[in-house]
């Protein structure tokens, strides 16, 4: 179902990071990363597309590839908490 709507409208984020998600869930990992790398590709900043891509790539045993997500996950979603608190 996703699969299409992410055909029609390969320059929207978040139905690729849905069909990532649902990848990944599913432990069809191959796709998933594919698809997350294609988010982060389009949106470098976008965290959970770092994050998920981290724990796909952990999942299938790539623990050092899996480091450098990690780490941008958790820089990007520091930096998207500070800038809350500023804000508010």
């Amino acid at each position: 179902m996703l699969a299409p709507l992410v055909e029609e409208a390969p320059q929207q984020i978040a139905p690729r990071l849905l069909l990532a998600r649902a990848y990944y869930h599913s432990a069809q990992l191959r796709r998933a990363e594919e698809q997350l790398r294609e988010v982060i590709a389009r949106d470098p900043v976008e965290d959970y597309a770092h994050l998920l891509l981290g724990r796909t790539l952990q999942r299938q045993g790539r623990d050092e590839d899996a480091k450098p997500y990690l780490r941008t996950a958790a820089a990007l979603s520091g930096a998207a908490r500070a800038e809350d608190e500023t804000t508010q």
